[in-house]
Order: C-alpha cells, then structure tokens, then sequence
C-alpha cells in the first residue's frame, strides 16, 4: 500500500475502542439488484447504527482519545445531521457536553435528534464554511474541542472500521462504492482496504451539485466549489479537507458524480427492491450504478457502502413520488 493512507494500527486501535459502542453491521446480500445493476450486489448497511449512520464511529472514536480536560469543557462539531448526532450521542455515553452548529435549513428530524440526545443546537449559516467559522469562535469563547466531521485522522481511522468489517465479512470482494462528502469515510474505508488488499477497487461517488472532489482533483489541489441545491443534504461540503484529499488522490481508483434525478431513483430503487429506507446521500453508489456510471462485471462482487438512514418524512414521500 502507499503511505498515504491512515496506517492499519491505527484502524484496528478503533476497532478495539469502538467495540459495544457501535454496531458491526450485518453484510447483506442484495440479490434483488443484481440483474438491474449488472454484479453481485452486497450492501453495508450503516443506517442500522443506534444514531442512523456511520457518523457514530468516527466521532466516538476521536472522543475517546481526549483527555478528560478535555471531556470536562465540552465538545463542538460543525455539522449538517449525521455527524452531529454521532457527536451528541458520544458525549452523552461519554458524559460530556455537546454543541452543534447546524446550517439553517439541516432536516428538522436531525435537529431535534440531537436535542434529544442533549446537545446544544445552533442554527447559523447554510455552507460548511459557515458552520465551521461559528464553532471556531465558540471555541475561543469557551474552550471546546471540535470534533471535525471529515478531516482528523482518528475520525478517519473510526470510519475506516467499516472497511475491516468488509474484508472480514468477503475478502473475495471486487469493488466497494463510498458516498463522497468531505472525505472522511473514504478516507478511512480506501485506508483499510488498500492496506489489506491494494487489488481491491474503491470508488467514491459525489452528487454532481457539490463536486468538489471531482474539481480537485482535476486541478491537483483542494478546491472549493460553489454549492447547488442537492437533495444529498449529507454531501454538502464545498471544499476537500487537505488530509482527505491526499488520501483519495493517491488510494481511490475512481470518483464519479450523479445528478439529482439518479438520486432519487437510487433511493427508491433501494426503498422497493431492498426493503431498506436510506437517505439520498446514502444512495448516491446505487444511483451510479442505475446510471451506468460504474465500471462492473456480472460475476464482480461489489459492496455498496449505504451511508445512513435519518431522512425526513416529507422527503421520503418525496422519494417515492419520483
């Protein structure tokens, strides 16, 4: 493996941290996609995780390393759901304090999630950019950590868990589609699997509203891009954090985009086929795959990587309308 990648110790450190405080998840067989999709279809469901995604491996793990001065003043994380909910159900397990700085328009149905788990919710501002500059000036007020959502190692390394689990589940899998946001569980996932097996193809998948990994890495260099309206409310970040970007440079074999017809598609594909509820940002490698935009051979076995579950009733019906 390259040397780019988060280092196998540090992967199998959070997997001990992280044992009976997130759920191994199950690897399903998804024979029902396959003749749609053209592969043998397996899906890793981590919107069966307590908080509804994978966010909870990665931010318990970060937490874990803290010192308990640390723990003693509180934590912040700049988020627009997923991860503010691994974040506030980490510091209550942990039993410290939670903030999290939310764009306005987050789903109401994580907000009120993360109240409900006893973090403090602030609602400013609607990019990352945004979100992260109010918590930096939180943190000079009162002295929280941030709890980044893509861009720190050990919440790279928490993500990077899913990554063993799959390999432990089928170490004969060809490919493994990512959902691409910041970076943080691609990061982690093309970590883990290259560091086992290089031969083994990872692809990221962005929505085609935020491209932000694609332009970067047109350009060789982290860019941001300006943000459209996406129904992938999980994929909103509008520039690579720089480790990330190292990382999928050097170890991801490819990053595709789809548009915002695919992802519903790709939602309601998995709704009736599967029988699971994903939100769109979870969809996005079943909607590459519908669209084409994947690179797969009938008799390929290939994981995809479902991100999370916490979706709003009224973009469900949505969903199913399309």
């Amino acid at each position: 493996m390259k040397e780019n990648g988060i280092p196998l110790v540090q992967l199998e450190k959070a997997r001990e941290r992280l044992i009976n405080r997130a759920k191994i998840t199950p690897l399903l067989r998804g024979e029902t996609l396959d003749a749609m999709l053209g592969a043998q279809v397996y899906l890793k469901p981590e919107n069966l995780q307590v908080t509804g995604s994978f966010k909870i491996r990665g931010a318990t793990n970060k937490m874990l390393t803290l010192t308990n001065e640390a723990l003693e003043k509180g934590v912040i994380a700049a988020s627009s759901g997923n991860h503010a909910l691994g974040v506030s159900y980490a510091a209550k397990v942990l039993k410290t304090k939670a903030v999290i700085v939310m764009p306005v328009d987050a789903p109401k149905i994580k907000q009120a999630k993360a109240k409900a788990l006893g973090a403090e919710v602030i609602l400013y501002g609607t990019t990352s950019k945004e979100r992260y500059d109010k918590a930096e000036e939180l943190i000079e007020a009162y002295g929280y950590t941030l709890i980044h959502s893509y861009g720190d190692e050990a919440l790279m390394a928490g993500q990077g868990t899913i990554g063993l689990e799959i390999e432990d589940a089928l170490p004969t899998v060809d490919q493994i589609v990512v959902p691409l946001g910041g970076g943080g569980l691609l990061s982690g996932v093309v970590s883990a699997i290259k560091g086992i097996n290089p031969k083994i193809k990872v692809v990221g998948v962005e929505t085609e509203a935020v491209p932000r990994y694609t332009v970067s890495l047109k350009n060789g260099y982290p860019t941001t891009v300006k943000i459209k309206d996406t129904f992938a409310d999980g994929l909103r970040v509008v520039e690579p954090g720089k480790r990330n970007f190292e990382i999928i440079r050097a170890l991801v074999d490819e990053v595709v985009t789809v548009g915002e017809e695919e992802l519903r598609r790709g939602a309601k594909t998995l709704y009736m086929e599967s029988k699971l509820v994903v939100e769109p940002s979870a969809a996005v490698g079943i909607a590459a795959a519908l669209g084409g935009k994947l690179k797969m051979k009938k008799n390929d076995q290939v994981c995809f990587l479902l991100s999370g579950g916490n979706v709003d009733e009224e973009k469900m019906i949505e969903i199913l309308k399309g």
